[in-house]
């Protein structure tokens, strides 16, 4: 029986993944430190789909904002520059491809092994802390310097590898941020904040729905109304929230550096591992 409490805590967890996703502070982190609090009456095999397939209303927010950047197809009629298909779009998605086989691979082959021991709050306190020192570093660096890459178009397919490598961090280690991950290796070999930020946004495309179906596939297609409706709930709030969230971050980011979501990891992790060794015990 579906209760309305149990629908709050959806729009609770959908509210966290629509903020979280997209901002480089790790959605997959705060979801499992938010389970710590707020605990959903699902099984625990419901929960770690529900964890990964609520992601999809994140990714919808991407597909809906920036459609014209990434369908590659002009069926409306032969532009005289790009024809049918639009060359630019399609060698973007062959780079994005590219950056996504190192995780696909270790996710396809250890994702019940890298679950079973590493998806933990002190895993997540401990990356959070790791690359939040990370941006600040990485940023100061940088300061003053003029981005190499300042389109997409200029990224190369070694520039795609290299961010690959960083989101595989990601799908290894929670607390890492899949975000976060790729846009500070963007960053370390001289991408612009925003190319940075819309190459993470499209290459979360295709892992978020490998992910998801590989997901759902293991769990099966048998859903309770209850579970329907919780997954549901999430993904339209999580989908909602993304819009704003994507919106917001493009904006900030063409003013403001990466370090003040540095500085937050930082205290976030600490107050983290302060929570599970002492108060906690």
């Amino acid at each position: 029986m579906l209760s309305f409490i149990e629908i709050l805590k959806a729009i609770l967890f959908g509210i966290v993944e629509g903020i979280t996703e997209w901002l480089p502070v790790s959605s997959t982190g705060h979801m499992i430190l938010l389970n710590e609090f707020v605990h959903m009456n699902v099984s625990e095999e419901f929960w770690d789909m529900f964890l990964v397939v609520i992601q999809l209303g994140a990714i919808l927010a991407v597909v809906l904002l920036f459609w014209k950047q990434i369908w590659p197809f002009n069926f409306t009629g032969k532009s005289k520059t790009n024809g049918i298909v639009k060359k630019d779009i399609m060698k973007m998605w062959f780079k994005i491809i590219v950056a996504c086989i190192p995780a696909a691979v270790v996710g396809l082959l250890f994702d019940d092994i890298l679950e079973k021991y590493l998806y933990n709050p002190i895993t997540v306190a401990v990356m959070l802390i790791l690359f939040g020192i990370g941006f600040i570093l990485v940023e100061n660096g940088h300061k003053g310097k003029r981005a190499r890459v300042r389109s997409l178009a200029q990224l190369t397919y070694k520039d795609a590898i290299i961010i690959g490598l960083f989101q595989l961090i990601a799908a290894i280690f929670p607390g890492t941020s899949r975000s976060g991950a790729t846009i500070l290796g963007g960053l370390m070999i001289g991408v612009s904040r925003t190319v940075a930020a819309e190459f993470t946004f499209f290459l979360a495309i295709p892992v978020m729905l490998g992910a998801s179906l590989l997901k759902v596939i293991r769990f099966g297609l048998a859903f309770s109304m209850a579970e329907a409706v919780i997954l549901l709930v999430g993904m339209a709030i999580a989908f909602v929230v993304s819009v704003l969230v994507i919106r917001f971050l493009m904006g900030y980011i063409k003013k403001h550096d990466f370090k003040v979501f540095g500085w937050y990891r930082i205290v976030l992790g600490i107050l983290v591992l302060l929570y599970f060794f002492v108060i906690k015990q």
